[in-house]
């Protein structure tokens, strides 16, 4: 798709297909971890029809990647969602039937549906010129606070839908919600175009990983990701189930997360152009340490939501600043192997996360989630301390010989 210095009209397209797809993993996230307390052999393993949906997502991103580069992005993004699909009428099936491997396995499905999905930010960065990627990349973003505004609503109306089985109505709006994305993004996703392949080098995969930006880039999409799973899957059974807030309360606090996630996107990618990644990755960090006082603070709604809301930014300006700094890393030839690469290593810890918060929170408590979140962010300060070469570049860079290059 030829570029130019505007936002195409596919880039708004995509985030409409963003936001029924995060659609389906809210759905998910927010009653994942409730129908798991009910059915789940023991109370640890709540949350991991919610890490399986993870680990989905995680094990999918290779496999996705390559249908994505031999069949096109619009088949590929047709395959996941179907994929997402059966998934929401086996988790329908599976809570009639009281079956927690049977919902284990839908969320693991959904998960992998989003595997394809997190593609939808790369196919807007290839629709414009490099100067427009982290703008681009928000635009998309963006399409999620839709999702934000009506997912979590729809999520507990839809619960009693079915009188015979609570929330088995909400896991068959998420099959058509996929079945929607995947008809809407056939007129926007750009095709692979193996011309691009032939005309421009590809390096080793090892020598793409080594470079110092792409550690950094990865670094921070990555933990900054596991961080925000970790807490966030711990909030609807902490809400919930220990402290007794109402299902309605528990789904506002999980809604305003997501609008702080996604919303910052109006303004972060101007952000990134201005001040550069680094800053904002530092400045993503800074959010999420304010999340973990405010969550340290106490157990109301409003602790709740302050934690949330903070945990949320600063997701934003980790996760957009690493995929911006990813951007700059490889070559079309290239970029299907390093979006692989980068997506596995960030599910990978949202899968981590997740997992976590489980068995942290059934034992630690609700602080003890929050104590446990803190190494990752200086996991990724050392990073910034001890990386600092070729990582301060204020925007996506300009093509040198086929590879973008900082300024």
């Amino acid at each position: 798709m030829a570029r130019t210095h505007r936002i195409p009209a596919n880039v708004y397209v995509l985030a409409v297909c963003q936001s029924l797809s995060v659609s389906c993993t809210l759905f998910l996230g927010l009653l994942g971890g409730i129908i798991g307390a009910a059915i789940a052999p023991s109370a640890g393993l709540a949350t991991l029809p919610v890490s399986c949906g993870i680990v989905g997502t995680a094990i999918t991103t290779i496999p996705a990647a390559l249908l994505m580069q031999r069949l096109g992005r619009p088949r590929a993004f047709a395959i996941g969602g179907i994929i997402a699909a059966m998934a929401g009428l086996l988790a329908a099936a599976a809570i009639a039937a009281g079956n927690f491997a049977l919902f284990c396995c839908a969320g693991f499905g959904i998960g992998a549906h989003m595997a394809f999905a997190q593609h939808y930010r790369f196919a807007a960065a290839e629709s414009v010129i490099p100067a427009r990627v982290s703008q681009a990349i928000s635009v998309v973003l963006l399409g999620t606070l839709l999702a934000a505004l009506l997912a979590p609503g729809l999520a507990t109306q839809s619960a009693d839908w079915m009188a015979s089985s609570r929330y088995s109505a909400s896991f068959l709006v998420v099959s058509l919600l996929a079945l929607g994305a995947a008809m809407l993004v056939q007129f926007a996703a750009p095709a692979t175009q193996p011309a691009d392949f032939r005309s421009e080098p590809t390096r080793p995969l090892r020598s793409i990983v080594s470079q110092p930006r792409f550690l950094v880039a990865v670094i921070s999409a990555a933990v900054g990701y596991g961080v925000m799973s970790f807490i966030m899957t711990a909030t609807p059974i902490s809400m919930h189930v220990m402290d007794g807030h109402s299902l309605d309360d528990t789904a506002w606090v999980i809604q305003s997360h997501v609008l702080a996630m996604y919303l910052p996107s109006f303004f972060s990618g101007a952000l990134i152009r201005r001040f550069g990644p680094r800053r904002m990755m530092l400045a993503g960090i800074a959010a999420n340490i304010a999340c973990i006082a405010l969550g340290l603070t106490g157990r109301g709604i409003h602790d709740y939501w302050g934690a949330l809301v903070m945990l949320g930014i600063g997701w934003n300006f980790l996760f957009v600043a690493g995929t911006t700094m990813l951007t700059t890393c490889y070559n079309s030839s290239e970029r299907f192997r390093v979006q692989a690469a980068n997506d596995f290593a960030v599910f990978s810890a949202s899968a981590a996360g997740s997992f976590a918060a489980g068995s942290v929170l059934h034992t630690w408590g609700w602080q003890g989630v929050q104590l446990a979140a803190a190494p990752g962010l200086v996991l990724i300060l050392t990073a910034l301390i001890l990386i600092r070469s070729d990582t301060d570049s204020k925007s996506p860079g300009v093509r040198v010989s086929g590879i973008r290059s900082a300024d």
